[in-house]
């Protein structure tokens, strides 16, 4: 990736000292037309910025600045002034100004990697990827920095993932080679056989369910929002989920109950709608306790709707809300294993929400329970409760 923004610098140095080159050498041919040499008051604007650069500056992406014979800063882009590099006429990197030296001195263009403390940005230090150029042999001097922090930030985070779903694909695999090699040693213990092959179909079951989320987290992850959404039934859909987590509420006696989704709507994709909500469903029943109650309610609003699941568990510490919805995140990893959890179900979520325009939030205190709640744009039903009036009108007649 870095390869690839050092050919973009490259090439936008070569496009804007292309263009100086052509100021300058016009330039210098009208003075050389001149029967007398100019006087030195003109001499000094050879320091000043051709006529034309500032417009191509100025259409930069990245940060730019130009910097005269004298050092002084001729040209600098907002970016530079944001990013703290330039103040005033002043180049204040030393790094850079000492680059933007040599250049001059020798002509040879220079490349480097820096980082700009910008508090206006945040704590962390900005990362720049610089290049440094000549223009044209007038002495002027143009510097390129281009912001790359958050590609790095996305290498990391590409890096994280990788290394996360590598442990937990590693938990599962590891898990049944070794029981099968226990399994292949019983094999004239039917009893054994027997329990060692059910613990083999409960790790095979957690193998599929990761990779069903993997599957379910690259498509919908950085998907573009829906253009045409169908109308979901939030009834039927709160239903559905209740049904499917029936078996394991049952198992701990977790009574299910939900309120207020007769004859609500919303448009969306019915399908992350319902995986969206059954994820969170499964997380509340697995993170209560024994013959407590979850509860699925629906609420209206002005501007949107939102289904929130309420359960009566152990809660969440208040230092893990901002961090619950991040990839393999866990509170307590070891419950997390023991309830079957991939740790991919609340960053699904979140990008579902994200797909549909909404968005998910969280209420939850230690020892007395945690509420997510799904909110999503209301739709507007104007059109078609005018429609239906005009049936029943028409019919009537």
């Amino acid at each position: 990736m870095q390869g690839e923004l050092l050919a973009a610098l490259t090439g936008i140095v070569g496009l804007v000292t292309g263009v100086v080159a052509g100021v300058v050498a016009s330039s210098l041919f009208r003075v050389r037309g001149t029967e007398r040499p100019a006087p030195a008051a003109q001499r000094k604007d050879t320091n000043t910025l051709p006529s034309g650069i500032a417009e191509v500056l100025s259409a930069l992406p990245s940060s730019a600045v130009v910097l005269d014979s004298t050092d002084r800063v001729l040209r600098a882009s907002s970016a530079a002034r944001a990013f703290g590099i330039v103040r005033g006429e002043e180049l204040v990197i030393t790094e850079l100004l000492t680059l933007a030296r040599h250049v001059r001195r020798d002509g040879v263009i220079r490349e480097t990697e820096i980082e700009v403390a910008v508090r206006k940005f945040g704590p962390d230090a900005t990362s720049f990827a610089v290049r440094v150029a000549p223009l044209g042999g007038t002495g002027l001097v143009l510097v390129l920095a281009e912001d790359q922090t958050e590609h790095r930030r996305v290498e990391a985070v590409r890096r994280d993932f990788v290394a996360n779903i590598s442990h937990e694909l590693k938990t599962p695999v590891g898990a049944l080679s070794l029981l099968a090699e226990t399994v292949q040693d019983a094999s004239d213990d039917p009893e054994a056989v027997r329990r060692f092959t059910a613990r083999m179909r409960a790790e095979a079951s957690r193998l599929s369910a990761l990779i069903q989320d993997l599957i379910t987290l690259s498509r919908i992850q950085g998907a573009e929002p829906m253009t045409e959404p169908t109308r979901v039934d939030l009834e039927a859909l709160v239903a559905d989920a209740l049904d499917a987590l029936s078996m394991p509420a049952d198992a701990k006696g977790i009574e299910l109950v939900s309120s207020g989704s007769e004859g609500v709507t919303v448009l969306g994709d019915e399908g992350l709608l319902g995986t969206a909500l059954r994820n969170l469903v499964a997380n509340a029943v697995s993170y209560s306790p024994e013959n407590t109650r979850v509860a699925v309610s629906v609420e209206v609003g002005e501007t949107s709707v939102g289904i929130s699941v309420a359960d009566q568990g152990i809660g969440i510490p208040q230092q893990d809300l901002e961090r619950i919805f991040e990839r393999f995140y866990r509170v307590d990893a070891a419950r997390s294993r023991a309830t079957g959890g991939t740790g991919l179900g609340l960053a699904i979520v979140k990008h579902i929400m994200t797909h549909h325009r909404g968005e998910v939030t969280v209420w939850s205190q230690e020892g007395a329970g945690s509420t997510f709640t799904l909110r999503l744009p209301r739709p507007d039903n104007r059109g078609r409760d005018a429609a239906r009036d005009n049936d029943r009108q028409e019919a009537a007649q």
